[in-house]
């Protein structure tokens, strides 16, 4: 028995190592915890915040971009992403209820994504600020803010302005301006629960994002919407594959309208980067060149030898004969043969530094991504037919931005201005942060020879090849051109071609410079027959037109006003009136009595709309434009009426829509 009790209890070295086994497993929990508690306190600590919050980028807005006047080109609206974590909602039925009305969804959708079963459902659509006030601070339900690029004109500005790409500026303004325009983001700490969801309301923040600055162009958006509709308008007429419209102001190079479609597309940008062949167009510099180095006058007559002269193997012709006549008579009717003649008196030196002083072969410095200097190369790579092709405007390519600034020079005294396109930059607070003036790059030639050759360029569209842009009214100075296109790989393509012409006006007292080019237009495709046309339409509306830049002090100091008369077809005149202060002014254009509702009546009580069903669109652009209304709608067609309708009264500076019947597609 004495045995069998001894062997049922463990001896004590079984008790001692189970109580060393304890007191073990006591000191390694013990140091643990010290460990934790206290060696590793901090770090446990960060670990366990940072998985309940985490920090994360507040999108900040990016800048504006304005025209001349403040009014937004290129905006940056706040859209709210929706999401919804069904597990989360405490009232599945209300939650459905409300993003309905809120957001405008179906009840199906609604009810799917909150009672699908899945962790987290995006509701498809980006909403305004305003559902923050209904969403906001319900459990399940999220809203992320995010920011969107929106023009209120569409595509009126629209290769100008570039586009916005996953944040970043891609081409025209938004890329030349990235830094100013992006602004800074801001932090914010998030709170989660313990499935990791974000808390509603549980926001803190750590730095405010900084929206991005403003920058205020040049540019006028009614003379931006004028020149777009005399081009499409034209485009239309003549079948041309695109063109380009570019309008602005000599003294100070400030572009004010900036125009370019290609096969239907507005957000071309060839008037900086697709230079062209300019033909007759360049005729003036080459006279400019020969005046300014007294190698000629304009009164010198030269032979032009009935419109056919050989030289270096080719043979230059003329559209019509002649005999002897000025050099003023040879530009003025545009004799290839007789600015070639004379412009043989040059050294190819001279020629190439009177072409490059006015800007040809090298870029003008705007400010905007993508300009091409244009082809105006060395004289020791000229074969001894390129003085000849030079001097009338061939061998060299430029673009519709140079013969702009170069036309300009002409105007303004022989002064050639950097083109400025960017007037000043804003900060976010609106307070001015940068201001853009006007700046000389040199002057070409004398004041007094750019007079000589502007008076020219007037005979030319008095009673030259530039007829078409006549104004009445106030005397155009301009050049018209045409010359078949060319490529490198095929040469010069056979009834292909560019027509462009230039202008400025007042003649005697510059505002405006006006470029035209047309690519391959159909049937007619003289300069002065389809461009010029343009060149006048682009300047009557611009006239008519109440917000323009146009300095009308300026325009009553010469003793006339512009007034329309009752016809305002392509054939339209327009009276010469003299000013009767305080009867009438400029910011109000005295209408003819009698103009009834087809043409429609300016009175104290606004203005009617005319009647416009079945009148061509070009034509009716013209009558609402002389009214000082605006125009939206497509052009081309047969109108069928507009809204507001016949006779209704509104005031300058109203939008009528145009109803127009689409034409016939055709095979």
């Amino acid at each position: 028995m004495r045995r069998r009790s001894n062997q049922s209890n463990p001896g004590p070295w079984r008790r001692r190592l189970l109580l060393a086994s304890w007191l073990g497993v006591a000191l390694v929990i013990c140091a643990r915890a010290i460990q934790i508690q206290g060696v590793q306190s901090s770090h446990w600590r960060e670990l366990a915040e940072s998985q309940h919050h985490t920090d994360r980028e507040v999108p900040a807005a990016r800048g504006s971009v304005m025209d001349r006047d403040g009014l937004p080109l290129a905006v940056s609206q706040e859209r709210y992403i929706v999401s919804v974590a069904p597990h989360e909602l405490r009232d599945p039925a209300k939650a459905v209820i409300l993003l309905t009305q809120t957001l405008g969804i179906s009840s199906a959708k609604a009810e799917e994504v909150t009672s699908n079963g899945r962790l987290w459902n995006v509701i498809p659509g980006r909403y305004p600020p305003a559902v923050r006030e209904t969403l906001s601070g319900v459990r399940g339900i999220y809203l992320d803010p995010e920011f969107q690029r929106y023009h209120p004109h569409g595509d009126l500005a629209r290769g100008l302005l570039g586009v916005v790409l996953d944040g970043v500026g891609q081409g025209g303004i938004e890329q030349a301006f990235e830094q100013v325009l992006r602004g800074t983001p801001g932090r914010e700490v998030v709170t989660r629960d313990n499935m990791g969801q974000v808390i509603p309301g549980e926001r803190y923040i750590l730095d405010r994002p900084r929206n991005g600055g403003d920058i205020v162009l040049t540019l006028d958006m009614d003379l931006q919407e004028i020149a777009r509709q005399a081009l499409q308008e034209s485009i239309l007429e003549t079948e041309a594959r695109g063109g380009d419209v570019l309008i602005s102001v000599p003294a100070t190079g400030e572009i004010l309208a900036l125009v370019s479609i290609r096969d239907g597309r507005t957000a071309s940008l060839s008037t900086i980067n697709t230079p062209y062949e300019p033909g007759s167009t360049l005729k003036p510099f080459t006279v400019a060149g020969l005046l300014e180095h007294d190698l000629a006058s304009l009164e010198d007559t030269v032979d032009v030898e009935n419109g056919t002269w050989t030289v270096a193997g080719r043979t230059v012709h003329d559209v019509h004969a002649e005999g002897r006549m000025s050099i003023a008579d040879a530009l003025r009717i545009s004799s290839n043969v007789g600015i070639a003649k004379v412009a043989s008196r040059m050294s190819p030196g001279v020629l190439y530094e009177t072409l490059r002083d006015f800007g040809f072969g090298t870029q003008t410095g705007i400010q905007i991504p993508g300009e091409v200097g244009g082809t105006l190369r060395k004289p020791e790579r000229w074969s001894p037919q390129s003085p000849v092709s030079l001097s009338i405007g061939y061998e060299v390519s430029v673009t519709p931005l140079q013969m702009a600034m170069a036309y300009g020079a002409l105007a303004n005294g022989g002064r050639l201005m950097q083109p400025l396109l960017v007037k000043k930059i804003l900060e976010s607070d609106g307070s001015l942060k940068q201001q853009f003036e006007p700046n000389m790059v040199r002057q070409v030639i004398p004041e007094q020879i750019a007079h000589r050759i502007g008076q020219v360029l007037v005979d030319v569209v008095e009673d030259g090849t530039g007829t078409s842009a006549q104004l009445g009214t106030f005397q155009v100075a301009g050049k018209s051109g045409t010359t078949r296109l060319y490529s490198p790989e095929a040469g010069y393509e056979s009834g292909a071609y560019w027509s462009s012409f230039v202008g400025f006006f007042p003649a005697d007292d510059p505002q405006l410079v006006v470029v035209v080019k047309l690519e391959r237009p159909q049937g007619t495709y003289y300069g002065g027959a389809v461009a010029a046309p343009v060149t006048r339409a682009t300047m009557e509306a611009a006239l008519a037109a109440s917000a323009t830049h146009i300095d009308r002090e300026r325009l009553v100091e010469s003793g006339r006003v512009y007034t329309p008369t009752t016809s305002f077809g392509s054939g339209a005149v327009f009276a010469n009136q003299e000013l009767d202060a305080p009867k009438a002014g400029l910011d109000e254009p005295a209408m003819p009595i009698g103009m009834g509702l087809a043409n429609g009546m300016v009175t104290g009580d606004g203005i009617s709309v005319p009647r416009l069903a079945g009148v061509p669109s070009r034509i009716a652009v013209r009558r609402l434009h002389a009214l000082g209304l605006r125009v939206s709608g497509p052009l081309g067609g047969e109108i069928l009426g507009t809204e507001p309708g016949p006779g209704m009264r509104v005031v300058r500076g109203d939008t009528v829509a145009l109803i127009v019947r689409p034409r016939a597609n055709r095979d």
